[in-house]
């Protein structure tokens, strides 16, 4: 009897041995000025490929495709890069007040971890505060039936420095709308917020609802650097979790930024060439993990019963 008990106990060790194996990693990463002239340097997309093929889904902002050339081969360069995934992407519109600086949300992602289940652009047009935006959110919903949480809304956002802390609040807005036109709670917003330094001061944060709001987590925590640049040090980059089952579903600790610059031992200027921001990312666990806390609870009993 003993003998057949530690036939399953090594088993069950087995099982919790998987934990954490179908992990999922989310990254946004503000590409600064992308377009032609960038995706024809061969070092600087071979670095973007390096960077943007860690990533399940990738935010891509300060996307500037005038001929919608750019992020086509981009594409070409992931999947030639990385061939165990195939890559593709949704974009947004040409977002921008002005028609001489205009920019696209473009989200890359994984076909075989990720699918597109809905997406709109934000109309901005709310009542008493239309046009809050100066690049308004293009809004995507995505099924990854390997997370723990299984389907979940990505909101993202560039915001005008000028405007920082006006269109921080207003994506308060933006999530009350998701949350009620898709009736979901699972909901991450992400981006190039501006958030730091001279741009949102600190006597303004009271007045930003995405700040001030309960059930809401900021998950890169404040006075990380997100700059490329040695002369600055600055919380620009920011992910935010809606939720308590979604900010469960997150793995702990794992919201950071991507130092590709040490990562890949460039000196300032090459990264440079690649963007004046380090990516943001953060991990969701696998439906293994759920799996194996229960196991793993079940294990504890069996293992005292067996030794007992």
């Amino acid at each position: 009897m003993k003998s057949s008990s530690l036939l399953l106990l090594s088993f069950l060790l087995g099982v919790c041995g998987v934990q954490g194996a179908s992990i999922f990693k989310i990254c946004a990463f503000n590409l600064h000025h992308f377009g032609e002239s960038k995706v024809k340097k061969s070092n600087v997309v071979h670095t973007l490929a390096r960077i943007i093929t860690r990533c399940d889904v990738c935010l891509l902002q300060e996307v500037r495709d005038m001929k919608g050339k750019a992020v086509p081969q981009l594409l070409e360069h992931l999947n030639r890069y990385d061939p165990d995934h195939e890559y593709t992407s949704v974009a947004s519109e040409r977002l921008g007040r002005s028609s001489s600086y205009q920019e696209q949300y473009v989200f890359v992602y994984r076909t075989d971890t990720v699918s597109v289940t809905g997406q709109y652009q934000y109309p901005d047009d709310r009542e008493g505060d239309v046009d809050a935006f100066s690049r308004e959110p293009f809004i995507v919903r995505f099924k990854a039936p390997k997370t723990d949480i299984k389907e979940f809304v990505l909101i993202p956002q560039h915001t005008t420095p000028t405007n920082t802390t006006k269109e921080l609040d207003a994506l308060y807005d933006v999530l009350q709308d998701v949350r009620k036109m898709w009736k979901t709670e699972n909901v991450m917003l992400l981006g190039d917020f501006n958030a730091d330094c001279g741009y949102l001061a600190k006597k303004n944060r009271k007045h930003v609802r995405l700040l001030t709001a309960r059930n809401l987590y900021w998950l890169i925590p404040e006075k990380t650097d997100t700059t490329v640049r040695s002369s600055t040090s600055c919380t620009y980059d920011r992910i935010v979790v809606h939720g308590e089952r979604f900010a469960r579903s997150i793995v702990p600790s794992s919201a950071a930024p991507f130092n590709f610059q040490q990562a890949y031992r460039l000196s300032e200027d090459q990264a440079l060439e690649v963007s004046d921001h380090y990516p943001v990312e953060v991990l969701l666990k696998g439906a293994a993990d759920r799996v194996s806390l229960s196991v793993g609870t079940f294990l504890s009993l069996f293992v005292l019963k067996v030794l007992t």
